[in-house]
């Protein structure tokens, strides 16, 4: 059976060189498996023209967008990263010689490897607290998956009784926009909400604890030392362990810091940079937990309800799940430092 496709350089020489030691068309194509079709027009393209390589990657439609419209493109979704297929296609035709379509643009976009995506959502950095991220990350660019061990992750975070999540999509016809079907429906703040802190370390969850107030200096020094504390002997006992949390109010009180200079042998208190939650992995866990309570089969309809479900879906978090957050902080500080 004859070969598929088109002959590599080494192929064609070894007919030529088969050809040329004597042997038929019949014997050559019986010895390498090629047809004789195949075996005569090869030789004759080497007799005639003396060549041995192919023209087939000559062939068929000439690309549109050579390697300088390609650094020019990747020029201009560099200058504005929101700008939409159309608004790049007029401005790679403005002064070009050629003109290409939107078709065109979106097919070489994807060929560079740039796709569409929702862009992620990241506090307002001023520049001094630019400065601050940067200190943060060239000071821990060194850290190994093991020192990062060595770090609880603490936070707050607050879950609505009802939200609406804004990327909804329904199907309808133009007059049923106020159809009771294509709705979704509101509450004022949510409905309510509760308020937890948690805390985890590579090694183990944590507690979830429950704020039914707001969080003042007063409750944050409750957890502080109730939960904190014994977390942080019971996990790093040689007092090699470093606690961290946020720059809220709450947490530079003058109580707090007190609090944890007295117990600064036991523990370190990391530095952390101001707004950075984009660092703490365990807003990615929090993020497990509102995902776990959209999918539930009976929603909570009801605070207490929905407390009990938060607490129950933190203690069945799988230890993967934490861990592989713990060992995603090397790649978060290259991607400052870069």
């Amino acid at each position: 059976m004859g070969k598929k496709g088109d002959l590599s350089d080494f192929e064609r020489g070894m007919i030529v060189g088969a050809r040329r030691a004597g042997l038929s068309i019949s014997e050559t194509a019986d010895l390498l498996g090629f047809s004789r079709t195949t075996i005569s027009r090869v030789y004759r393209e080497w007799s005639e023209k003396e060549k041995t390589s192919s023209e087939r990657q000559f062939c068929g439609r000439k690309c549109l967008v050579d390697a300088r419209g390609q650094r020019r493109m990747a020029r201009l979704v560099g200058a504005d990263r929101r700008a939409t297929v159309t608004q790049i296609t007029t401005r790679y035709n403005q002064g070009g010689q050629k003109s290409i379509s939107e078709r065109t643009v979106r097919g070489t976009l994807r060929q560079m490897g740039y796709s569409s995506r929702r862009p992620h959502r990241v506090p307002l950095l001023s520049a001094k607290n630019r400065k601050l991220r940067l200190q943060f990350a060239q000071a821990h660019g060194n850290w190994t998956i093991e020192d990062w061990k060595n770090v609880a992750w603490s936070d707050e975070s607050r879950f609505l009784l009802r939200h609406s999540d804004g990327r909804v999509r329904i199907w309808r016809l133009q007059h049923e926009s106020m159809d009771q079907s294509c709705l979704v429906s509101t509450v004022q703040a949510g409905g309510g909400g509760v308020m937890v802190w948690g805390i985890f370390s590579w090694h183990s969850l944590g507690p979830l604890v429950p704020i039914e107030h707001r969080c003042n200096a007063t409750a944050y020094l409750s957890i502080v030392a109730d939960h904190v504390h014994p977390f942080m002997t019971t996990m790093y006992p040689t007092s090699d362990g470093y606690f961290q949390q946020d720059n809220a109010p709450c947490h530079k009180a003058g109580i707090i810091s007190d609090w944890f200079l007295e117990h600064d042998n036991e523990f370190t208190v990391l530095k952390w940079p101001p707004q950075s939650p984009d660092f703490n992995p365990i807003e990615h866990l929090w993020d497990v937990v509102e995902r776990e309570i959209c999918i539930m089969d009976v929603q909570p309809t009801n605070l207490r309800q929905l407390c009990d479900a938060i607490m129950s879906i933190w203690t069945k978090l799988p230890e993967e799940c934490f861990q592989h957050l713990v060992e995603s902080m090397p790649p978060r500080i290259e991607a400052v430092l870069k």
